[in-house]
């Protein structure tokens, strides 16, 4: 049986006209041009060897940082020759000098990237879990939830963060600790914003609305329906804001309220190496290349992420 919305004509197609059909749509209606256009091939952008550079650099810093104790490195608390030697090939200690104690630089820019790594990567998971659940409630809810949550978000964007840091690090003892608790809480209102705008996006589309109709609480509706959507543009963002956390704490340590010694911190020994930044550069140059290379790996990452689950910026 032909359906009704859809007449076929009655006068055949010319040969060699595959590329145009006529359909005639419902009693009355003029005809229909119903031609295929032809495909348009996708281009695909080549991704930048920057990109394979960065996630390379990233993953070596990672089994480096975790596999520190097991590799054949001197202890960064022990001098292992003179003070202030620069880089030379004579072992892998020495590999990238001394500082100003003698203490081999390559052991503890490792272990400073073992504290930088754990900062970074705890505090922004915490704080992006903790904002992003303050902010799906607040997007869902709205009304007077939002109000609130926003509020208390907007004060908190409003008080500068080294001030605040400073603050908790004259109040509470210099530690791993306060850091992570000052960190984490510098980044929980910028996930509420960003989980406030998504959840509102999502919320008043169609599944959403037929989960809701059907009965679902609304702890269901979050986790399975609006949960699983904000994961993504959250996840590709969350590297941008591990690399501030990592320059966040490196001021910090730089100041001498951060990680407090012996234990080694990239920022800890760019304030070390300042004074004889003259005589022997590489105690400044060294921390301040593995800070940089660090952050500028995080930020490729997290751009790449962005475009990977970007709809609107696939390749």
């Amino acid at each position: 049986m032909t359906s009704p919305d859809v007449v076929e004509s009655a006068t055949p197609l010319p040969p060699g006209s595959e590329s145009a059909a006529t359909a005639l749509g419902p009693a009355g209606a003029a005809p229909v041009a119903t031609g295929a256009m032809p495909d348009v091939p996708r281009v695909h952008q080549p991704r930048s060897i920057l990109v394979y550079l960065s996630y390379a650099w990233l993953i070596a810093t990672i089994l480096l940082a975790a596999l520190a104790d097991v590799l054949p490195l001197a202890s960064y608390s022990i001098p292992i020759g003179r003070p202030r030697q620069p880089p030379s090939a004579e072992s892998l200690d020495m590999l990238l000098g001394t500082d100003q104690q003698g203490r081999s630089l390559l052991s503890r820019c490792v272990y400073g990237a073992r504290v930088s790594l754990l900062i970074g990567t705890a505090a922004g998971l915490i704080g992006a879990a903790i904002g992003t659940l303050l902010g799906m409630i607040a997007g869902y809810l709205g009304r007077g939830t939002k109000a609130t949550i926003s509020l208390v978000t907007d004060a908190m964007l409003a008080f500068p963060p080294l001030i605040l840091l400073l603050a908790l690090s004259a109040i509470l003892t210099p530690s791993v600790k306060t850091l992570l608790f000052g960190l984490t809480l510098l980044i929980i209102p910028t996930f509420i914003r960003l989980a406030i705008a998504n959840t509102l996006a999502w919320s008043s589309r169609e599944f959403v609305t037929a989960a809701r109709n059907m009965g679902a609480s609304h702890s269901r509706i979050l986790v399975k329906e609006i949960l699983p959507n904000l994961l993504p543009p959250l996840g590709a963002f969350l590297p941008v804001v591990m690399a501030a956390l990592i320059v966040a704490e490196g001021s910090l340590s730089f100041l001498g309220v951060g990680i407090p010694p012996p234990q080694p911190s990239w920022g800890g020994m760019i304030s070390d190496g300042k004074e004889a930044i003259e005589t022997a550069p590489h105690m400044v140059f060294v921390p301040a290349a593995a800070i940089f290379l660090t952050v500028f790996a995080l930020n490729q990452a997290g751009d790449h992420l962005r475009r990977r689950f970007d709809r609107t910026m696939r390749d």
